[in-house]
């Protein structure tokens, strides 16, 4: 309580420039707050589901069938789930098609499933921006609250003729709160972009691993269907 008190006081007795400088502290606190705890849960469901589908996958159950599934959410598909569809969709289209090398079928899963992970980066990768800068920025914002405040009441005691420490106590505490809150907001943002930045590159590794296993089953399935094709037209 009196620490709230204290800085709504030194807010209320603080210049103009450090009041905008507070207030947009406070601002990118919040900002930054947001993004931390969105992402925070995004990055969980992700987690989850990419666990659960790794399960299904593994499990020897049938592609088609779980690509059927996966069919029916389509609009909502994230994560190892659509790099699977866009992967298995582009197979099927191109072993309906025939006559097509399992070289080439594999390479052209692979861009698909390729081009949906760099899509999928793109989702997890979101704010993580915002972080960064409100991590990288607001104590230089901060800084330059503190050093204009101090500025502002040494020119203010240049006009008396003996300054004493309760004279010039108050107006350096006033601009050494704008350092505080540069502070107060950098440091979670800060934090909150390593972690995350360290579970989405596990993240991707996992999309990646996934992606070589998955492209070897179907080009076993590819040479299966053109040595079939083969005796077939012997």
């Amino acid at each position: 309580m009196n620490l709230d008190s204290s800085f709504l006081t030194y807010f209320a007795n603080a210049g103009l420039v450090v009041k905008l400088v507070l207030i947009l502290l406070v601002g990118a606190s919040v900002l930054s707050w947001t993004y931390i705890i969105q992402r925070g849960f995004y990055l969980k469901d992700i987690r989850n589901s990419t666990t659960d589908f790794e399960q299904t996958f593994w499990s020897g159950g049938d592609l088609a069938t779980l690509y059927a599934s996966t069919s029916k959410k389509r609009g909502s598909l994230q994560g190892i789930e659509a790099i699977f569809h866009a992967g298995f969709k582009e197979f099927l289209r191109l072993h309906k098609q025939g006559g097509i090398s399992a070289e080439n079928t594999l390479e052209n899963t692979k861009r698909a499933m390729r081009g949906a992970q760099i899509r999928e980066q793109d989702n997890l990768e979101m704010h993580l921006p915002v972080l960064a800068t409100v991590g990288s920025i607001s104590p230089y914002v901060g800084l330059f609250g503190t050093v204009w405040g101090i500025m502002f009441t040494f020119r203010t005691l240049a006009n008396v003729q003996q300054a004493t420490i309760s004279m010039v106590a108050p107006g350096i505490a006033e601009a050494l709160i704008a350092t505080a809150m540069g502070l107060f907001a950098a440091i979670p943002a800060v934090i909150a972009y390593n972690r995350y930045s360290n579970e989405i590159n596990r993240l991707l590794n996992r999309f990646e691993t996934f992606q070589d296993e998955f492209a070897n089953i179907l080009f076993r399935q590819a040479q299966m269907s053109s040595q079939k094709s083969e005796l077939v037209e012997g």
